[in-house]
């Protein structure tokens, strides 16, 4: 499985073979630097730890500059782990740098990223709601979540509202997978992905982006 850590740039829109228009997310992946080769053997399982935007040394922590000394590069911004198989061989050194020519032979990506942060949202924002009728009889409630009581029973655990009640709250800034999207193209002189339609945060936010663990139906 290939993995390259990025930022996503924006979107914008492609013509394929077919003469069809479709929408598609730029995405800047890698160079990423191998910030550290885990083993079994060392570490108890594989894995590949990946690095990714070069940061100034002043903003990151001793330990962090020192880890990446040890890799012979500058501090990164963005640090993530490629999780590998237990037999799995591993052909790349501490060092060495993996660019969008690993999705070669790729045709179909998972990317991973951060949602768009919405701040306190109500219920029917958060959970699509339907809301009070709208008819007459309802006065400054329309938009109201409607009963808690019915969920704030639990004989013997107390009269809270328990754990799992769709209330207004935070909404957002979460980690979110999206699946099985076509990867559309590779620039590989300005370390482009194109991929098919969209993915999780706003232009400028790190995503992940891997080899589709499913197989698209």
């Amino acid at each position: 499985m290939a993995m390259l850590l990025g930022k996503k740039v924006g979107m914008t829109q492609v013509y394929n073979d077919k003469g069809q228009l479709l929408p598609v997310t730029v995405i800047q992946a890698g160079p990423c630097v191998v910030m550290q080769v885990k083993t079994k053997e060392t570490d108890g399982y594989n894995a590949l730890q990946l690095g990714f935007d070069d940061v100034k040394a002043s903003r990151k922590t001793k330990p962090a500059i020192g880890h990446a000394d040890k890799a012979k590069t500058t501090p990164k911004r963005f640090v993530r782990e490629m999780r590998l198989a237990d037999d799995a061989k591993v052909e790349v050194n501490s060092g060495d740098s993996i660019t969008v020519e690993t999705f070669a032979d790729t045709k179909i990506v998972d990317v991973i990223g951060t949602s768009k942060g919405k701040g306190f949202a109500g219920p029917m924002k958060r959970y699509h709601f339907g809301g009070m009728p709208g008819s007459h009889g309802t006065e400054r409630k329309h938009r109201s979540p409607g009963s808690q009581a019915g969920y704030g029973t639990d004989r013997g655990h107390g009269g809270d509202i328990k754990k799992g009640k769709k209330m207004g709250g935070h909404m957002g800034a979460e980690r979110v997978t999206v699946k099985t999207h076509q990867l559309v193209s590779i620039d590989k002189d300005s370390n482009l992905l194109v991929i098919k339609g969209s993915v999780p945060g706003a232009a400028g936010g790190y995503v992940v982006v891997r080899t589709s663990q499913k197989t698209k139906v």
